[in-house]
């Protein structure tokens, strides 16, 4: 089959060989790109790490989404999922950050300063914080602590959410070239790669459905593992998407409801109630410590930790800020300048042209498979559109619906596919430039939104997020970064590294390509 998608050579490696390549060079650049954002998450990782606990009362009033609940402590007004994810590397690390966090604080107490030092961020909160992190000891350990999570698993994780969109499409296109490409189209050139510079459970959790997902379709018709086993453990990233999350809800209902088609297509229902009861099964054990988690935080285990929550801005609405679908809000998480979906990523919209465009004998999406990814993104985008706090997202970006981007991405790089070489080019290039702004410059929050950090980059040049945060300090940390510093020698000793990666592989493959010629 003849490939829409450029490559320098016919694929000849193992498709696992691939994946081991992809997944190194995608870890690379996401950790490249890791951002300092201490979010909400970060909080009970920490106390998790540190005390084996949920109660964060050591950060009380550091941050809005932490709140107290009298006899209980404080704690985080969110799912467990990320943070208990996170909370495994920061534990490892967490001896080496204990040493250098008191060798810094006791150099701070020899010097006398009682204030902290100046932090030139243009956001008011950013100061506070840093400020209030100063005096309690924890700036340092807040910085080292978000880059071994984002490092050591928001990236991961990410690569292998991408990996899994290789093999996905591997099989849809038959062609390694073409799912490799498009596969490093998906990681930097949609939000993706702006999602995973910090600790983000709503990523994971999409990428963790979108594999139960995968485990279900079965595209390549493995054997192994068998029926019940795929039901399982499609339970299980059912239940897994709501401990991280009770949007979760609404994908595991889904993948729920998508298995139970199939079982009705492939067998006339027979197994129905089997498979059922197998995919309900695997779902119980992240449920239960859910419930566990909010037992022991709040004292009843099937309260979500929102409905302790103090008053907040748009609390009142319905219960704790949820109730029906809203035009108005359907309508920005579509097309708001600062984090609609379709705003941050345009190529996106190719996507819900699939129906249209991938149909008759050269079909490439299956019928129900394409219902089910089209249908899962538009159940979450009306969930949302009826939950106020979408509306907070001015200040981060696209958020509540990075959890549909590996489903949406499938009818996407279909319709990507059917188009022009040519086009197929230019909008690659403009959805990587775009993406890669995004990353480098995270200030969506200014008036012209999503344009701000594209404009920043052809003004300003290229950045990397934390070493834009050094900058800020001035400096705190010697003068090396109080003018700035330029991340283009970290570029190229990450393309230095990715370059080892593949050299020898395409070494490989023009050794087989030759040996070919000079066989025929």
């Amino acid at each position: 089959m003849t490939s829409p998608m450029p490559g320098p050579a016919p694929w000849r490696l193992a498709p696992r060989a691939i994946a081991v390549r992809l997944f190194l060079t995608c870890w690379l650049v996401f950790g490249l790109h890791f951002a300092t954002n201490t979010v909400r998450e970060i909080f009970l990782a920490l106390a998790i790490g540190d005390h084996f606990s949920f109660r964060v009362d050591e950060y009380a009033k550091m941050h809005p989404d932490l709140f107290e609940k009298p006899g209980y402590g404080w704690h985080i007004g969110a799912n467990p999922g990320g943070s208990m994810v996170a909370a495994l590397p920061y534990a490892l690390a967490r001896p080496v950050i204990d040493r250098v966090v008191e060798r810094v604080n006791r150099q701070r107490a020899v010097s006398g300063r009682a204030e902290p030092p100046g932090y030139q961020s243009p956001w008011p909160m950013a100061r506070a914080f840093h400020a209030e992190a100063w005096r309690r000891g924890f700036d340092v350990k807040f910085g080292l602590a978000a880059f071994v999570m984002q490092f050591l698993a928001m990236a991961p994780s990410t690569a292998l959410g991408v990996v899994a969109m290789f093999f996905a499409l591997r099989q849809i296109f038959a062609s390694d070239r073409t799912a490799l490409w498009l596969s490093l189209l998906y990681a930097f050139g949609t939000p993706v790669f702006f999602r995973t510079g910090y600790l983000n459970h709503n990523l994971m959790l999409g990428h963790i459905v979108f594999l139960g997902f995968l485990v279900l379709w079965n595209p390549s018709r493995a054997a192994w593992p068998n029926e019940t086993t795929r039901y399982a453990i499609a339970g299980l990233s059912g239940g897994l998407a709501i401990l991280f999350d009770y949007s979760g809800v609404v994908l595991a209902a889904g993948l729920f409801f998508y298995g139970l088609v199939r079982v009705m297509l492939r067998a006339g229902g027979r197994g129905l109630v089997h498979n059922a009861a197998w995919y309900v099964a695997g779902g119980v054990p992240p449920i239960l410590l859910l419930w566990l988690y909010q037992w022991r935080s709040f004292g009843h285990p099937f309260y979500p930790g929102q409905h302790w929550m103090p008053p907040v801005e748009w609390i009142e609405v319905g219960y704790q800020g949820v109730k029906g679908p809203q035009l108005d809000l359907l309508t920005a998480l579509a097309f708001d300048y600062r984090f609609g979906l379709f705003v941050a990523s345009p190529l996106m919209l190719l996507g819900l042209l699939a129906p249209f465009v991938d149909r008759g004998p050269e079909r490439r999406l299956p019928v129900v498979e394409t219902v089910f990814v089209l249908g899962s993104t538009l159940a979450l985008w009306f969930f949302f559109s009826g939950v106020q706090y979408t509306r907070l997202q001015f200040n981060t970006g696209i958020r509540y619906l990075a959890p549909i981007f590996p489903f949406l991405f499938l009818p996407t790089a279909v319709v990507l596919a059917r188009l022009p070489r040519r086009v197929i080019y230019f909008v690659a290039l403009l959805s990587v430039l775009q993406s890669w702004a995004h990353a480098m410059y995270r200030d969506v929050e200014r008036g012209l939104g999503m344009l701000e950090p594209i404009l920043r980059v052809l003004s300003g040049g290229f950045q990397l997020p934390a070493l834009s945060v050094l900058a800020r300090m001035g400096g705190q940390y010697g003068d090396y970064f109080a003018q700035g510093v330029s991340p283009l020698p970290l570029f190229a000793l990450t393309a230095a590294i990715i370059f080892g990666i593949w050299a020898p592989w395409l070494d490989k493959g023009r050794q087989l390509m030759s040996s070919s010629v000079r066989g025929g």
